[in-house]
């Protein structure tokens, strides 16, 4: 039997994250691994979008500014310097924990890889703080790095977690990716995707749910992207059964 925390979506709400981790008994005082983390008792998944804030306000906030402005170069260099000093704090939670934190790849943090597609989330906000040709800061090589070690998904047995969907294609963010508008509509318009994909359960982000986390009525799959919400799903998992999630609990904290 094995136990698996998902947290969705971060998008630089630092805050709430670190919060989620610690009502999971995952990070002590000191923003390191527990030691039930550390033994394997458990497991950890983040679903990805670690960078990004989703609204201006938000911005504001991680630059300390009463304002946020896309075309100042400083403000985006606050912000990007904000996040950098968090991910670093993750990435040094992550590596202590003897390989029982899972990132997940997402596109917002495929953007800051490759910088071809500009990204925004509505009311005027557009995500260039990482990207050197739009006003932006370099992501630092090592940040780089680290973020070329997150997985596209991860399996357990019939389990899979992934950013957006159960489809492979959804785990490449390129032209195709987003010139599709189903990557947010799946779960809704075709959610026998998960089956036809041969998964028994899947555990997904990337598209966020009124009211928070969605376990689909199906009983195939969980619609995840609820940090705001302050909720986090909680599963128990035996890999060798056929349908391998023997308790799934959202929590919320």
């Amino acid at each position: 039997m094995h136990k698996f925390i998902s947290i969705g979506d971060v998008h630089a709400d630092w805050t709430t994250l670190w919060a989620a981790l610690r009502a999971a008994y995952a990070v002590d005082a000191n923003g390191l691994p527990t030691a039930p983390l550390k033994n394997g008792l458990f497991q950890v998944v983040l679903m990805g979008d670690l960078v990004h804030p989703k609204s201006r306000s938000e911005y504001a906030r991680l630059a300390g500014r009463p304002e946020f402005d896309f075309a100042n170069p400083e403000h985006l260099f606050l912000a990007a310097r904000a996040q950098v000093q968090h991910l670093e704090k993750l990435k040094t939670f992550a590596e202590a924990s003897g390989g029982h934190v899972h990132i997940l790849l997402g596109n917002h943090d495929d953007a800051v890889l490759n910088t071809n597609y500009l990204l925004g989330t509505g009311g005027g906000v557009i995500h260039t703080e990482f990207d050197p040709g739009r006003g932006g800061v370099y992501l630092p090589e090592h940040l780089r790095a680290w973020f070329t070690t997150f997985v596209r998904e991860l399996r357990v047995g019939n389990l899979q977690f992934a950013h957006v969907g159960p489809l492979p294609s959804m785990a490449f963010y390129d032209d195709l990716f987003y010139a599709d508008s189903t990557h947010k509509t799946w779960w809704r318009d075709t959610p026998d995707l998960v089956r036809a994909s041969g998964v028994r359960f899947g555990v997904y982000g990337h598209t966020q749910m009124q009211g928070g986390i969605l376990v689909h009525e199906s009983g195939d799959f969980a619609m995840i992207d609820a940090l705001s919400n302050r909720q986090y799903l909680e599963i128990m998992v035996r890999p060798e059964l056929e349908q391998p999630v023997t308790t799934c609990r959202v929590a919320p904290f």
